[in-house]
């Protein structure tokens, strides 16, 4: 070898070990699509805390890199992302899939490579009971926002309540839950209504409201269909409270009702974006205003809070971190403060934070 070649080796080897070392972290979700707006807020958020951990060094002096995969919102798409990102892109976890089916058809996958799905934005019991070893829950069950908004309006005087249900996995998990708040005030809805995923009848579903009598709505479904049925229903003449879940807690779903965003219901499943009195929304908001965001979603909270979580896995796991060691170190989790909300993980339960509340939008905002 002449010294050239030897030169040029050197040089090639002091570059390999001046690069800053990084930690491959893998997400597929409808970043277009018809949740695009509220999965890009989610993205948001959890890339304020990533940037600012990546500012200081990142986690053992190893920046993170999430690589993001589009499915647009589609199960065969969600699945075979996961795949890439796993066997091709050797990611050492998953992080905040979109969609109950969707994050249903990842597990498999999880379970073949013995990784971490974390902080899946869904609020699916099937992801919560029975436990799924592999994956890691943050925000609380669909099945409890669904109670609370039955029994919020039961308690206001409101008896006649219909319920229009996406007819997937999500839709009949919430629609469970919808149905034990009914049980637990002895009362039933008046109406309950299938929806398509893909293509909503609305010509079918908002007559069989409006012939109900219905003076309330839950609406349970995702994004741009949840739009266009409340727009249906506003311009059939009907003025029924509609209330619908926290996966469409997002500024994009307040821009895309418009004028009919008034006075629509949304669970939410963490604090109030403004309520600087929980030091995590604190800290939210000054990242997002360091970046020039005047001030934060639900939606982008939510990715916030999944990506506490995300970097204390990290953390816990030790320089060059595997996937192996990411799992045990989310077992080993107890009793972690995001900033005034605590979550904790055990072999028995990967459940996320129990906190369901409402929000109606005013003004072209979540007001409490």
């Amino acid at each position: 070898m002449n010294k050239l070649h030897v030169l040029c080796a050197a040089l090639l080897a002091l570059a390999a070990t001046s690069a800053p070392a990084q930690v491959l972290i893998g997400q597929t979700a409808g970043m277009t699509g018809s949740v695009a707006a509220s999965v890009n807020e989610t993205i948001g958020g959890a890339q304020l805390l990533i940037d600012a951990a990546n500012a200081q060094g990142g986690v053992h002096g190893e920046k993170i890199e999430v690589l993001r995969m589009d499915d647009g919102f589609d199960v065969k798409r969600a699945a075979e992302n996961s795949r890439v990102l796993l066997e091709e892109k050797k990611v050492v976890a998953l992080f905040m899939s979109r969609g109950t089916p969707h994050s249903q058809a990842i597990i498999p996958w999880l379970d073949k490579h013995d990784v971490a799905l974390i902080g899946p934005s869904t609020g699916a019991m099937v992801l919560h009971k029975p436990v799924q070893k592999h994956v890691f829950n943050v925000r609380a069950t669909y099945q409890r926002e669904a109670e609370k908004a039955i029994q919020h309006l039961l308690t206001t005087g409101i008896a006649r309540i219909a319920v229009v249900h996406v007819t997937d996995s999500f839709g009949q998990d919430a629609l469970e839950g919808a149905m034990t708040g009914f049980a637990k005030a002895q009362a039933k809805p008046v109406v309950t209504v299938p929806a398509d995923r893909e293509k909503p009848d609305y010509k079918a579903i908002v007559p069989a409201i409006r012939d109900a009598n219905a003076q309330a709505v839950l609406w349970i479904g995702s994004g741009v269909a949840v739009v266009e049925g409340i727009k249906a229903l506003r311009a059939s003449g009907s003025a029924a409270q509609v209330v619908t879940l926290s996966n469409n807690a997002s500024s994009g779903f307040i821009k895309q009702l418009g004028d009919a965003s008034r006075g629509v219901i949304v669970t939410q499943v963490f604090p109030n974006e403004r309520s600087i009195s929980y030091p995590m929304v604190k800290e939210a908001l000054a990242l997002a205003r360091a970046k020039g965001q005047a001030e934060l979603s639900p939606a982008a909270l939510e990715g916030f809070a999944s990506a506490k979580v995300l970097l204390e896995a990290l953390r816990r796991a030790g320089p060059k971190p595997t996937r192996v060691k990411v799992l045990a170190a989310l077992e080993s989790l107890r009793g972690y403060d995001l900033g005034g909300l605590e979550i904790s993980y055990s072999p028995q339960d990967h459940s996320g934070i129990d906190f369901a509340d409402l929000a109606i939008i005013s003004d072209g905002r979540f007001k409490r």
